[in-house]
């Protein structure tokens, strides 16, 4: 025996679902929330990329430092920060894929007697600055050789 009173018995094929109109309209709340979302989602592996830049950026500079204040002159390449243990590997560029920096060497007035810190061991000035060889410009809006 059925214990709910005849008011409160649900009716055979009312109620039992979601009309049509509710389907409709939550379909188009989500609709229009994927749309805001979706142009985000679209730059995230690039952002992604970025970040990955910046830290390889701020990597290769403080380790360029790192080199100066210790043996008292600027690495001569990248790949002496690799030979002399300051890196396990050169750092991948993800905007070119590729392990290749653009450089800024130290400028040394010719003039001028030469420092014991502006002199690498080869005799030469030392690389003071890397960069990305990418042309593109970074989400931002700054060229991405220009970080």
């Amino acid at each position: 025996m059925n214990s709910l009173p005849p008011s409160n018995r649900p009716r055979a094929g009312t109620g039992a679902g979601f009309s049509l109109l509710e389907l409709i309209i939550v379909i188009s709340i989500i609709g229009i929330l994927a749309t805001i979302a979706l142009p985000n989602l679209i730059q995230m592996p690039r952002r992604a990329d970025e970040a990955v830049l910046r830290t390889n950026l701020r990597t290769l500079r403080t380790v360029i430092d790192q080199h100066n204040s210790d043996k008292g002159f600027y690495p001569p390449s990248l790949e002496t920060l690799v030979e002399d243990g300051y890196l396990r590997a050169m750092p991948i560029d993800p905007i070119t894929e590729s392990t290749e920096w653009g450089i800024e060497i130290e400028e040394t007035d010719p003039d001028a007697e030469p420092a014991e810190t502006d002199v690498s061991e080869e005799g030469g000035p030392g690389i003071i600055d890397v960069y990305s060889l990418s042309e593109d410009v970074g989400l931002d809006g700054t060229a991405y050789a220009e970080w």
